[in-house]
């Protein structure tokens, strides 16, 4: 009998370590308050219930599974854009022979499953180093819009509740709300640029604002003789008026004060 626990366990780290890499990139983007197109990223290791049922649909030995079933270990890439995933995927080149090997891409944006289903799926080995040595891990990288994922989240579960077996009506309900999901990232697709001013500009205030707050804090732990109220004030009637350019202005004038 396996022992599952000690198998699965490089899996989780292999996730881990795969989230921490791709949240790092993300952060590098928002670090240097650039657009990153990586919204968010999730990750999780295979139940075996699911992983004995897909080796027994495809005909797989239990000796085999790691060698066969590839998307034990799953990393899914969340975007806010369908032309944000193409920037991802060639992140993901870039690194390959790096710090992962790439073996496999499946592009269901293009070629899109009969259900409806987009993603763009890219199967890796990963090298993990372990108390044991270093173990190559399959892992499944999963790329998609916002839009993509709800459908597909929805999606899964209404296939587990009825077991493969989903009636032909919701079957056809799915399809169509497929279809409004990928209009849906038409549509954001052609306004993105509208959409990329107003995230910009919220970065650049959420910035200046914590720059404020710093200077602020600065002050009062230097005991300053000038009036902390004064400042909040200050801060709190610019903030009101709603001027970027004076709370710069104010920034700058915090900032020479400490």
């Amino acid at each position: 009998m396996k022992n599952w626990k000690q198998i699965l366990l490089p899996y989780s780290q292999a996730v881990e370590e795969l989230k921490v890499k791709f949240k790092s990139i993300r952060n590098h983007y928002i670090s240097l308050d650039e657009y990153s197109p990586i919204e968010f990223v999730t990750g999780r290791v295979k139940k075996i219930s699911s992983i004995l049922e897909k080796a027994k649909k495809k005909n797989i030995a239990v000796e085999d599974i790691e060698a066969k079933i590839e998307d034990i270990a799953g990393i899914r890439i969340m975007c806010q854009f369908a032309e944000d995933i193409y920037r991802v995927i060639d992140i993901i080149r870039a690194r390959d022979g790096k710090d992962l090997y790439i073996e496999e891409e499946r592009d269901y944006i293009t070629n899109i499953k009969s259900s409806g289903y987009r993603s763009y799926h890219i199967i890796i080995k990963y090298p993990l180093q372990t108390g044991h040595g270093e173990k190559m891990i399959f892992a499944e990288i999963q790329i998609r819009t916002l839009a993509m994922n709800f459908w597909a989240t929805i999606e899964h579960s209404l296939r587990y509740k009825y077991k493969q077996n989903m009636p032909t009506q919701i079957q056809a309900r799915l399809t169509k709300a497929a279809e409004a999901a990928y209009q849906l990232d038409q549509e954001m697709a052609e306004i993105r640029e509208e959409v990329l001013k107003c995230q910009e500009s919220f970065q650049l205030e959420s910035n200046l604002i914590a720059d404020i707050f710093s200077s602020i804090q600065t002050i009062n732990n230097k005991n300053s003789t000038r009036d902390m109220h004064e400042i909040y004030e200050m801060f709190w009637s610019l903030w009101e008026e709603g001027d970027i350019n004076k709370l710069k202005e104010f920034s700058e004038s915090l900032q020479y004060s400490t």
